[in-house]
C-alpha cells in the first residue's frame, strides 16, 4: 500500500512537471518570435537613419568608385547591426550572434528577391515565427481561417509565432470557440455563418434582441418591466423602508441610487441641506422650515452660572469662559478655555 502511493506521488509530480515544461517552451516560442520581430525591426530603423549617408571621408566621389556604394556596403551593414540590440536584452544579443552570418547572406545576396526581412529572417529562415493569421510548429490556420482569425472578433493564440493553441480569446461583447456568439448584455445586430456583429444592448437589459428598453428579454437588478413591457429604473428611495442610515438622505441613480450624509444641522433627513431635515439635532431649531443654530446665550435662563464666567455661543453648542477681571496685584490672564476658543474661531 506504502509503495503504491508513493509511486502514484511520483507519477504525479513527473505529470506535472512534464505541463510546466510544456508551458513554459510554448512561452519560450512566443518569446523567440517576439525578440526576432523586435530585431528586423531596428534593421528597418537603422535602414532609415542610414539612408542618407556615405562614407564620410575626404573624398567620397573616390571611395564611391572604388570601395562601391556605401548603400550596399558592409560598412552600412555592420552600422546597423551594431544599434540591432540594447546591451541589456540578453535574449536579443544572443539570438544575434548565433545567427549573424544570415544578416550577411540577405544583406549581399537575398535582399533583391526578398526585402522583407521579417518573414525571410523569422519566418523562412531560423523559423521562430509563422505568417499572420497561423501558429504553431507547422503555421496552421487560425480559428476562423488566417486570413480573419477568430472571425475578427478575438486575439488567436500564438498568432504569428510557432507557439500557442490557435484557440480563440474574444473580444468584449463576444463568446464561444469560434467568437461568433453575443455575450449577455449584446445582441445580433448582422450575422451568418461567418460574420457576426456584436451589439450592447440598452443599459437596463440584461439581455436582449434590440438597441432599446423595449427591447430587453430580461430586466437587470435595479430595473423592472412597465405596462409597456419596457425596463424602467426602479426608484429605490420612494420604498417606505429606506434603504439608508439614520443620518442619510436616499438619492435615486439609474439603476441603483447611493446614500449621501444629512446636513449636520439634521437629525434624520429626506434631502440634502438644512431644509430637508427630519427634526433639528440639539442645539439648533426649526425656523421656517430651516434648522438654524439655537443662540444659547441670549436665553433668560443663564447656561453659564459659576462666577466671572461669561458665555460664548458657537454653532449648535456654546462654551463658558473666565472674563478677565482686576485685583490689587494687576490683571489676572485669560483662562485656557479663552485661548482655546481663540484658536477655534481664527480657523473657522
Amino acid at each position: 500500500m506504502g509503495l503504491d502511493l508513493r509511486l502514484l506521488r511520483l507519477l504525479l509530480c513527473v505529470f506535472l512537471v512534464f505541463i510546466f515544461q510544456a508551458v513554459e517552451a510554448k512561452k519560450d516560442l512566443k518569446s523567440a518570435c517576439s525578440t526576432c520581430r523586435q530585431i528586423t525591426d531596428n534593421f528597418s530603423k537603422g535602414l532609415e537613419k542610414t539612408a542618407n549617408q556615405n562614407f564620410g571621408g575626404g573624398n567620397t566621389a573616390w571611395e564611391e568608385r572604388k570601395l562601391a556604394k556605401y548603400e550596399t556596403s558592409e560598412i552600412r551593414l555592420m552600422e546597423i547591426i551594431e544599434g540591432l540590440c540594447d546591451s541589456s536584452s540578453f535574449e536579443c544579443n544572443r539570438m544575434l550572434e548565433e545567427h549573424e552570418d544570415h544578416f550577411e547572406t540577405w544583406w549581399f545576396k537575398r535582399k533583391a528577391k526578398n526585402p522583407d526581412l521579417h518573414k525571410w529572417f523569422c519566418i523562412e529562415t531560423i523559423k521562430v515565427c509563422c505568417p499572420k493569421g497561423t501558429f504553431g510548429p507547422d503555421c496552421n490556420a487560425c480559428v476562423g481561417g488566417s486570413e480573419r482569425p477568430c472571425h475578427g472578433n478575438g486575439q488567436c493564440d500564438g498568432d504569428g509565432t510557432r507557439g500557442g493553441n490557435g484557440k480563440c480569446s474574444c473580444d468584449s461583447g463576444y463568446e464561444g470557440e469560434f467568437c461568433l456568439d453575443c455575450r449577455d448584455g449584446y445582441f445580433n445586430e448582422e450575422a451568418n455563418d461567418t460574420f457576426s456583429l456584436c451589439t450592447e444592448c440598452h443599459l437596463s437589459c440584461k439581455t436582449c434582441s434590440g438597441p432599446t428598453h423595449q427591447d430587453c428579454d430580461e430586466c437587470k437588478d435595479g430595473w423592472e418591466e412597465d405596462d409597456n413591457e419596457a425596463c424602467v429604473d426602479v426608484n429605490e428611495c420612494t420604498n417606505d423602508a429606506t434603504p439608508c442610515k439614520e443620518d442619510e438622505h436616499c438619492l435615486n441613480t439609474e439603476g441603483s441610487f447611493s446614500c449621501k450624509a444629512c446636513d449636520k444641522v439634521c437629525s434624520g433627513c429626506t434631502g440634502p441641506g438644512p431644509e430637508n431635515c427630519k427634526a433639528c439635532a440639539s442645539g439648533y431649531q426649526d425656523i421656517e422650515g430651516n434648522c438654524t443654530d439655537v443662540d444659547e446665550c441670549s436665553q433668560q435662563e443663564p447656561v453659564c452660572t459659576k462666577e466671572h464666567q461669561e458665555c460664548v455661543n458657537t454653532k449648535g453648542s456654546f462654551l463658558c469662559i473666565f472674563a478677565l477681571f482686576d485685583f490689587p496685584g494687576g490683571r489676572l490672564g485669560v483662562s485656557m478655555e479663552l485661548l482655546l476658543l481663540h484658536l477655534k474661531l481664527s480657523t473657522v
